[in-house]
């Protein structure tokens, strides 16, 4: 692996989240998000919003929650369920910046 250290923002929501991709889209690689999120949205219309827009980049949600939206997940999306391993989300990190995600057509 790669010995930098990702940049990690935080935000509040997925209203946030797509704010500051509309600004700095081209330079995220990744999203991690729980599918439960504050705000009007939750993480599987967060994917889905952000693959229009910005189709390289990679989508990885997470919940420890029974989740009836996990059929909705598109293909593109990694489910990685909790508890998980800060291990796996840096191996998901890494494989953003190397293999960024291909466009969906």
């Amino acid at each position: 692996m790669d010995k930098t250290l990702p940049h990690v923002l935080v935000v509040e929501s997925a209203e946030a989240a797509l704010d500051y991709l509309q600004e700095h889209g081209s330079d995220v690689a990744m999203i991690f998000a729980d599918i439960r999120l504050a705000g009007s949205m939750d993480g599987v219309q967060l994917a889905k919003a952000a693959c229009t827009l910005w189709p390289t980049i990679r989508i990885v949600l997470t919940s420890g929650a029974a989740v009836d939206a996990l059929d909705d997940l598109p293909d593109y999306v990694t489910f990685m369920p909790k508890p998980w391993r800060g291990l796996d989300v840096l191996i998901e990190a890494e494989k953003a910046v190397h293999q960024p995600q291909l466009p969906v057509s």
